[in-house]
């Protein structure tokens, strides 16, 4: 397998890790927060989602450069 791709399965694998660990350390406030993403307009979850997965490539380069 390559590198890169090692590397993706490595972080797809650690961010479920750490989404398993936040639903079963705070299941109570996981709920909370699904119910205010719910009521939120669709505009604003596309912004802060592409926010996020751009943040997200930038620490990669920045921590494979």
């Amino acid at each position: 397998m390559s590198d890169l791709l090692t590397a993706l399965l490595t972080a797809f694998a650690l961010a479920i890790a750490i989404e398993g660990a936040l639903y079963a350390l705070f299941p109570d406030a996981m709920k909370r927060f699904m119910l205010q993403v719910l009521e939120q307009p669709d505009n604003l979850l596309r912004t802060a989602g592409l926010t996020a997965a751009i943040v997200g490539v930038a620490f990669v380069w920045l921590i494979r450069g």
